[in-house]
């Protein structure tokens, strides 16, 4: 089941979140976060006019994306940044495929245009992901993070909505 996102779901949300940030380069962040600090970042998303969206399997949250805007300047403000991670026990079933979908017809819905998602490299999984929603490598950035003593590139994925 894929819902709007709730403020009782932050501490699940961080859970999932933390083991990325503790056992990954995937996200940049080296703090774990506290369901009250997920909280206010999802209260964040909403006042900003984005999705943040759950998927629910028997009652608890399996995995999640979100929309940020793309930059701050007014021109931006049709493109989005988009983000989705899963529990470990739910990766590589094609939920993540399931809830970009859904998150791509939220924003369409609202009038984006086009959507850009970033990932640490070098990462198949999720550049599979990407590419399977459609999305076509448009940057790589060299060695612009540095976690676990390790440089690392990031490249960026992007779509037109107004695309099949």
């Amino acid at each position: 089941m894929i819902r709007q996102a709730a403020q009782s779901d932050a501490t699940e949300i961080a859970e999932i979140y933390n083991h990325y940030i503790s056992n990954t380069t995937i996200t940049f962040e080296e703090i774990p976060l506290s369901g009250q600090e997920m909280a206010g970042r999802i209260a964040d998303t909403e006042t900003e006019g984005l999705p943040w969206l759950v998927a629910e399997s028997d009652g608890q949250v399996v995995g999640y994306a979100y929309a940020s805007k793309w930059k701050g300047r007014c021109a931006y403000r049709y493109s989005a940044e988009v983000t989705v991670y899963l529990a470990q026990e739910s990766t590589g079933k094609g939920l993540g495929a399931t809830l970009y979908e859904a998150l791509f017809r939220e924003l369409k819905e609202r009038s984006y245009h086009v959507v850009m998602g970033g990932i640490a490299l070098p990462n198949p999984a999720s550049i599979a992901l990407h590419e399977k929603l459609g999305m076509t490598q448009v940057a790589h950035f060299k060695e612009v993070g540095f976690k676990f003593d390790q440089w690392i590139d990031v490249g960026y994925w992007q779509k037109s909505l107004a695309d099949p």
